[in-house]
């Protein structure tokens, strides 16, 4: 089976979080959080159209530089969502800086800037360098989600921090696989008219939707699903939360969003022995961590953000994560 997004962690586990979710085809990836991005290629950013931002503190948002230098002489757009306040904080980073070399012949990289709260955007700024990045606010959006695609969607709840924090999940419309006997069968060959050919079932394109898989063969979407050389499944969902208070809210909130997800990226950090350190901080312990992933039923649980003071004590804060998301009991020193 051919996943929609390869996603995978930034950094290791006691570094900065975050979440690459790279798409299998097509020059694209989405980011989940903007701290150190030192372990990504340019050529990997470069690949990031939307950034979402659980909140603004330093390992959360301090890739924002790395980002912005990158993409600085590049006609592009680059799409950064967070809780409210992320507008101001990309208009404080960029002010930070001089831009009397920018005009309006520079290429022109947009950075659109949008504050999230439950239902909605609240601002949204666009910042172009050939306006030497000055603040430019526009008329928030009606839409209902951080994103809609014709082919996924980002879905958003606000968690309590101390702040409001947000947590995404990434959650794809429809799955298309392709089942290559049927389309030999077909005498169809593989390439790249069969990700047109996806697009187009998950944009709900009708059945006389044609493809020319040679210069002299056509093929209409209907038979191509009637044949079963393309089949539809659920979409692919991958969750992504950190730095949340354990408490009945969040648990709540959290596990409707990352219900079922194939796959979730939860912090757990602490171990159950200092878990009134953890709730003084508003972070979750390893075994916290492991029941939430467990009530909420996904497939596979990635621990990260663990607290620097466990180097050496690894395999401590995994063993009592699995152990809880497992539904086994840990010892509550």
């Amino acid at each position: 089976m051919t996943l929609f997004v390869q996603p995978r962690l930034v950094n290791e586990p006691f570094s900065d979080p975050g979440v690459l979710l790279d798409f299998r085809f097509g020059n694209r990836a989405l980011l989940f959080d903007l701290g150190d991005l030192s372990t990504l290629s340019p050529r990997e950013i470069l690949r990031i159209s939307h950034v979402f931002v659980t909140h603004m503190h330093m390992d959360h948002f301090s890739g924002f530089d790395r980002l912005l230098r990158l993409s600085l002489y590049r006609d592009r757009r680059v799409h950064i969502v967070g809780p409210p306040g992320l507008t101001d904080a990309v208009e404080a980073k960029l002010r930070a800086y001089t831009w009397n070399l920018l005009d309006g012949r520079s290429h022109d990289l947009e950075i659109a800037a949008s504050d999230w709260a439950e239902g909605g955007f609240i601002t949204e700024v666009v910042f172009r360098a050939r306006n030497a990045f000055v603040r430019e606010n526009q008329q928030p959006s009606e839409a209902r989600l951080p994103l809609d695609d014709p082919e996924f969607k980002v879905v958003a709840v606000t968690l309590d921090h101390g702040i409001p924090c947000l947590a995404f999940s990434f959650q794809e419309k429809i799955r298309v696989n392709v089942h290559k006997t049927r389309l030999d069968e077909l005498r169809l060959p593989v390439g790249p008219w069969l990700a047109e050919a996806k697009r187009a079932v998950r944009s709900g394109a009708g059945p006389a939707t044609e493809f020319m898989p040679t210069k002299d063969r056509k093929v209409v979407l209907g038979e191509l699903l009637q044949s079963q050389a393309l089949v539809c499944a659920p979409g692919q969902r991958v969750a992504y939360a950190t730095d949340l208070a354990f408490h009945s809210l969040n648990i709540t909130r959290l596990c409707s969003l990352a219900c079922g997800a194939d796959q979730l990226f939860i912090e757990g950090g602490f171990l159950q022995e200092d878990r009134g350190l953890a709730a003084s901080k508003k972070h979750l312990t390893a075994v916290q961590a492991g029941e939430i992933a467990r009530l909420a039923a996904v497939d596979f649980a990635h621990q990260m953000h663990f607290s620097p003071r466990y180097l050496g004590r690894e395999d401590e804060l995994r063993a009592e994560f699995e152990l809880a998301f497992h539904g086994r009991s840990v010892a509550r020193r």
